[in-house]
């Protein structure tokens, strides 16, 4: 299997939010903020790449019947792990993600990867793909991060970009806004994707 071509089309054609459209309930939620865009995107990141790699290992092991409950406890484990880690070295992050950290658990996109890929294929594909499939979803939540922190609060990582005065487009700061930014930004996507392919 090539792994190039794994890591490349789980950025592109097969990118979790733009293209399958799956694991938005936390892209829309915490993107109001880089800071919460990068940590999210980073623990999503490790999580894919803990979980494929474990669930690869094991397939061979583990009952058809009972695969989905045994990759959640999989991808339990790695969440458990990455909120222990954000509660004790950056709890201002680990607050601010709130509860859509430990929701990373029954996160669309990671259980979507255990189960059509790594339960599938050897483990050096299967930790391209939660890698790629990782900064797929990173591309997504930090490009939102970036537009939704700028225009709504001329700021970005909390750091002054344009002047005091500005007042701030509100609705970027709110879940409608985000809503919008994501349909702009998955029609950006798969028009850039659709010329690359002509």
């Amino acid at each position: 299997m090539n792994t190039k071509k794994v890591f490349i089309n789980a950025i592109t054609k097969n990118n979790p939010v733009f293209m399958q459209l799956i694991g938005l309930c936390s892209v829309l939620a915490i993107t109001n903020a880089l800071s919460n865009s990068i940590a999210m995107g980073i623990a999503v990141t490790f999580v894919l790449i803990m979980s494929n790699g474990v669930v690869s290992l094991l397939r061979k092991v583990i009952p058809d019947k009972i695969r989905i409950p045994c990759f959640i406890v999989v991808i339990a484990t790695f969440v458990t792990l990455v909120q222990m880690i954000l509660q004790a070295y950056a709890k201002p992050i680990y607050n601010s993600l709130g509860i859509f950290l430990p929701l990373i658990v029954v996160n669309c996109c990671i259980l979507g990867e255990a189960e059509g890929f790594a339960y599938k294929n050897s483990l050096l594909p299967s930790i391209v793909d939660g890698l790629g499939t990782g900064f797929g979803y990173m591309l997504a939540v930090v490009s939102m991060g970036i537009i939704r922190e700028f225009f709504g609060y001329g700021t970005l990582l909390d750091v002054q970009i344009l002047p005091e005065s500005y007042p701030g487009i509100g609705i970027m700061g709110a879940p409608a806004g985000a809503f919008i930014l994501l349909g702009f930004l998955i029609a950006a996507f798969r028009k850039i994707l659709n010329r690359k392919g002509e």
